[in-house]
């Protein structure tokens, strides 16, 4: 409260600070695609691929805020095809990766909290698995 009239304002009841809900642990998942097709239009090359692959390995380790202060980067699997056109259904090598609470926990306070599966066996003829972390 700045002023004498703001805080009679309040009758005395100081509303200026905010309630700042946490949420103690989140587990993100998130899909990403490159076009080869487009890539190739626009001159985005292997370079340009492998620094956006830099880049989602360490997008948390040089930005920390009060809000993202622990967010790690804590898998990147990459699902590469032979053809320009794709080898596979997205939809089908995404769902080659689960997670899952373990069963023993009822709230999950950390990674370790989770189980990873990842399915690398028989992968589509033309598909291979990167994996960059995890």
């Amino acid at each position: 409260v700045a002023t004498e009239a703001a805080a009679e304002k309040q009758d005395g009841d100081n509303r200026t600070m905010g309630r700042k809900h946490t949420v103690p642990y989140g587990l993100y998942v998130a899909h990403g695609f490159v076009s080869a097709p487009l890539a190739g239009q626009t001159g985005f090359s292997e370079d340009d691929l492998e620094l956006l692959w830099e880049a989602l390995e360490n997008m948390f380790e040089h930005d920390r805020s009060a809000a993202r202060g622990e967010m790690a980067t804590r898998g990147l699997y990459i699902f590469r095809h032979d053809s320009k056109l794709g080898n596979a259904h997205a939809h089908d090598l995404f769902e080659r990766i689960a997670l899952a609470r373990k069963p023993d926990v009822t709230v999950p306070r950390a990674f370790t909290d989770y189980d990873v599966n990842v399915n690398a066996d028989d992968l589509p003829q033309g598909v291979e698995l990167i994996r960059r972390v995890g």
